[in-house]
């Protein structure tokens, strides 16, 4: 099992290519940013994490120049979108921009993507919260198609366009792993249907585990292989019996928070984590 770290890129924290070269550092595989274009002031949608919606939510930076940032700064470990709110991104955009880190990190990006929670951040881009999930579906097709054709073309009901050019093409073939976020059943069909990967969203070692289960019958079911759908965890607690069993149940990768603090607040806690993985290994 691989263990690497995620933390919002916030504009009081260490920067993200500072945090990446300590991480590498260390030895983890790899570091995650999570994605917020904004957080609307009215606050209508409430946090799914309860209480008040954390300071860093609004304060990130963009999530493709953090990315961008860690990757130049760094070698080996791969840099990961945890997640990427396509549904808030024009597809054409993304899929260059995505080709791109892929191109020049010499394909060491994971791109984790989700539907997201807050209605009226994504209503300010225009999309639906009702209908986010069938625009998520047709905007990663729509990526597939130029990631992988010379000339790409996508007609759908959200998405829709006549046959472009679009280079860069990513160095990971077919293109870098795409890992979809959610809980419940249906993120786990969508994850056997059109992408590469799972990340369980909060955490509890015995839901991820079986839902680990449900996401494999359902790969066969499809006539697919289930260890083409590995697991990637985030938020895991700094416990090595918990790590232990993750790992005994086959997660591929855990990925520990870092609060989005100062420099010489994070290097300690990296620390410990790479103690913690090392004893967990």
């Amino acid at each position: 099992m691989h263990f690497g770290i995620m933390m919002f890129a916030a504009d009081y924290a260490i920067r993200p290519d500072e945090l990446a070269v300590e991480a590498e550092a260390r030895g983890f595989e790899s570091v995650f940013f999570p994605e917020h274009t904004h957080i609307p002031a009215s606050r209508r949608s409430p946090y799914p994490g309860g209480g008040e919606l954390p300071k860093e939510y609004s304060h990130t930076h963009d999530l493709f120049v953090t990315l961008a940032t860690a990757a130049a700064a760094t070698r080996t470990i791969k840099v990961g979108a945890g997640i990427c709110l396509v549904v808030e991104r024009d597809p054409i955009t993304t899929a260059k921009e995505v080709a791109s880190i892929d191109f020049l990190s010499r394909g060491r990006l994971l791109f984790g993507i989700g539907g997201g929670w807050n209605a009226e951040e994504m209503e300010n881009h225009g999309t639906a919260f009702a209908t986010r999930w069938k625009l998520l579906r047709e905007r990663v097709l729509a990526m597939k198609e130029i990631w992988t054709r010379d000339a790409a073309e996508f007609h759908g009901d959200f998405v829709d366009f006549d046959p472009i050019w679009s280079w860069p093409k990513p160095v990971q073939k077919p293109h870098p792993p795409i890992l979809m976020g959610g809980n419940t059943a249906r993120a786990r069909q969508r994850v056997v249907d059109f992408c590469n990967g799972w990340i369980p969203i909060g955490f509890d070692p015995g839901q991820v585990i079986s839902g680990m289960r449900d996401l494999a019958e359902r790969a066969r079911v499809a006539g697919k292989r289930p260890e083409d759908f590995p697991v990637t965890v985030f938020g895991a607690p700094p416990d090595p019996e918990v790590l232990k069993r993750l790992a005994a149940a086959g997660v591929e990768r855990v990925n520990l928070w870092v609060p989005p603090a100062p420099r010489e607040e994070v290097l300690p806690i990296l620390d410990g984590y790479a103690t913690l993985a090392a004893s967990a290994r």
